[in-house]
């Protein structure tokens, strides 16, 4: 009696490396944006043809969210890690510093991916743009939260707002975002960093000396 033959693999392998292919995929929407991202676009800086690029990771905006988890997790880490700082000036100035170091890095395209890809959406892409809108503000009330602990911890003086501390780094943060995409130095950034350091609430403890 013969053996029986395995059954046959359905489908091809992939051919390519799934991590990295999408890595190729922020930088290109990082660099043209969303609606500026045609898929050939995609395809020739990911190596793939649009059927792997389907049976990987859905249709352009599935593949376009899965790039800015990517980038959370990724070029924008350091948002995450500057939350979990000791006191909240030195959150405050790891937040700048990390936008400084990631608007400023020539290894990746001028700016922030949420902040010119929501900017640059048409009509077209209005539910790409909402979820752009809706990340940095998941990341303005983060930082809130963060600051109610700081009141609670006596870190911040009692009479702070921190809804308001919170949306001010939020728009200096977004602004130089602006300024990297129109070609500000990282000079300039840090400059605008220190500055808003400046107006920062003395905290009851002696503060932290700025690093920026």
């Amino acid at each position: 009696m013969k053996a029986r033959k395995p059954p046959a693999p359905i489908g091809r392998p992939r051919a390519f490396d799934v991590d990295e292919a999408l890595d190729r995929a922020l930088q290109v929407f990082w660099r043209k944006g969303y609606e500026g991202t045609s898929l050939p676009d995609l395809t020739e800086a990911m190596g793939i043809n649009r059927p792997s690029l389907y049976a990987a990771f859905g249709n352009k905006e599935a593949l376009f969210r899965k790039a800015i988890d990517r980038y959370a997790e990724g070029p924008a880490a350091y948002f995450r890690d500057a939350l979990e700082a000791p006191t909240a000036r030195v959150v405050i100035e790891r937040l700048l510093r990390g936008a400084v170091d990631l608007l400023s890095d020539p290894r990746h395209p001028p700016g922030c991916l949420l902040v010119q890809g929501a900017l640059s959406c048409g009509e077209a892409a209005e539910p790409i743009r909402q979820e752009l809108v809706s990340r940095r503000k998941a990341g303005e009330a983060a930082i809130r939260q963060r600051f109610e602990r700081a009141i609670s911890d006596g870190d911040l003086p009692a009479d702070a707002n921190p809804a308001d501390l919170a949306r001010f780094i939020a728009t200096v943060t977004v602004g130089m975002a602006v300024q990297a995409a129109g070609g500000a130095s990282r000079d300039e950034l840090q400059r605008v960093a220190r500055i808003a350091l400046r107006s920062w609430p003395e905290a009851r403890r002696k503060p932290t000396t700025c690093t920026i």
